[in-house]
């Protein structure tokens, strides 16, 4: 460790990244392993939990590691880039200590562990926790002055006993800055406890943008460890298309009880999208695109596509059509392409710019076709119409991925087990 930083505090490395002897970037940091020691010996860190940039996680040992500063790590000598798989007698610092309520030895007094301090050994490579960061009390009331407190790790007792009902703020905490697709991978590599707690302390809508990203089966175990009222407004917060996806996957009589707690009016989407078969246009589509009336403005559009909430997909266009502009809508007259409403003054009617050229997908298009039809056109969404020429939704680009790559691609991303090609 570099002078003057004999120590680190292990939330301030949380998706740090990893570098190389040469500056070249290996990955970022995404756990530490450390291993509990009997006779009174504080835990030892074993090694750092590593994302590389095909996202596989690896096992990066502490000897390989000669600096930990200024929010990055630096390594030495060959990284192995077999995938990390945690073994019965580790834990995983953020996923393990973070939140974890303990008592003080002294007084007995039950404590949360916010934070956990690492130091290196003298003139050696071996890294140990020394301190943890503690508030008083179970949580949940403001913080006041005099809470919270630094101790040795020899200060605190129960690292050895399983705990139901551990927090998870400070967890969630060292996910503020993620992706939903790096805090989906972050979390199904947690235990089914550990998941559900940290699910359980997510908002609704960060936990519906993560169960997007999170394969079938963690999706299902997540929303079945949930108050039914609450699952019903993760589903609510969630695209329609993705909540029908996950729907479709629950037993019948759990499917309707959670479609009954939704609003009406976000269980009527999913229910109509979930009336489609899956490979088809209709199963595909999302039904919340970007709707415009024809008397709508340039300056309208461009506000609409402004929303920070929109997918990038979603925002490359909107579409014209007469009211109702909501789906199912009046008449579809055309879509206007992002790129054309940059070109046009802001007073200008989208009724003016409309492309009414290519012909709209109906509901029980294949996907082969809906494939073709983006591949042969250069676009990231087509609209669908019924057979009034009502506009039903779209069908975006990353849908039609998600249905072209095999079924278990997310668990072979997740695990790193997907081939790479690395010269052989």
């Amino acid at each position: 460790m570099a002078a003057g930083a004999p120590r680190v505090f292990v939330s301030h490395l949380a998706g740090v990244p990893v570098f190389d002897p040469n500056g070249d970037q290996v990955g970022r940091l995404r756990d530490l392993v450390a291993m509990l020691r009997v006779g009174g010996r504080p835990p030892r860190l074993l090694g750092l939990v590593v994302e590389v940039l095909s996202r596989r996680r690896i096992f990066l040992p502490m000897t390989r590691v000669t600096g930990i500063e200024s929010g990055q790590v630096i390594t030495t000598g060959v990284v192995n880039m077999r995938r990390f798989e945690q073994r019965p007698t580790e834990r995983l610092v953020l996923g393990e200590f973070l939140d974890r309520r303990v008592r003080l030895v002294e007084t007995g007094e039950e404590v949360t562990i916010l934070d956990v301090s690492v130091s290196q050994l003298p003139a050696r490579r071996d890294w140990e926790i020394d301190k943890y960061f503690v508030r008083k009390g179970k949580g949940g009331a403001l913080r006041r002055k005099g809470e919270t407190l630094t101790v040795e790790w020899s200060a605190v007792s129960g690292f050895s006993l399983e705990e139901d009902g551990q927090g998870a703020e400070s967890l969630v905490a060292t996910f503020e800055q993620l992706r939903p697709t790096d805090v989906a991978n972050a979390l199904h590599h947690l235990s089914p406890k550990r998941r559900a707690e940290v699910a359980a302390a997510l908002n609704d809508d960060r936990l519906a943008d993560v169960l997007e990203e999170l394969p079938e089966d963690d999706q299902v175990e997540i929303i079945g460890k949930l108050q039914e009222e609450r699952a019903a407004d993760v589903l609510e917060a969630m695209d329609p298309d993705d909540a029908a996806d996950l729907l479709s996957e629950l037993p019948e009589d759990d499917k309707e009880r959670l479609l009954a707690l939704m609003r009406p009016d976000d269980a009527e989407d999913v229910r109509r999208l979930m009336s489609y078969a899956e490979r088809t246009a209709g199963g595909l589509m999302t039904t919340e695109p970007i709707i415009l009336r024809p008397d709508a403005t340039v300056a309208d559009a461009l506000a609409r596509v402004r929303q920070a909430d929109l997918s990038p997909a979603l925002a490359a266009q909107v579409y014209v059509c007469r009211s109702p502009d909501e789906t199912p809508t009046g008449k579809y007259l055309g879509t206007v392409h992002f790129q054309r409403l940059l070109r046009d003054p802001p007073y200008a009617l989208v009724s003016s710019i409309v492309d009414s050229d290519l012909v709209p997908l109906t509901p029980d298009t294949p996907l082969s076709a809906v494939t073709s039809y983006l591949a042969a056109y250069n676009l990231v969404s087509v609209p669908v119409v019924d057979e009034s020429g009502s506009l039903l939704g779209a069908v975006t680009v990353d849908d039609v991925l998600d249905h072209l790559l095999p079924e278990d691609w997310r668990e072979t991303d997740f695990h790193g087990e997907e081939e790479v090609a690395r010269g052989r």
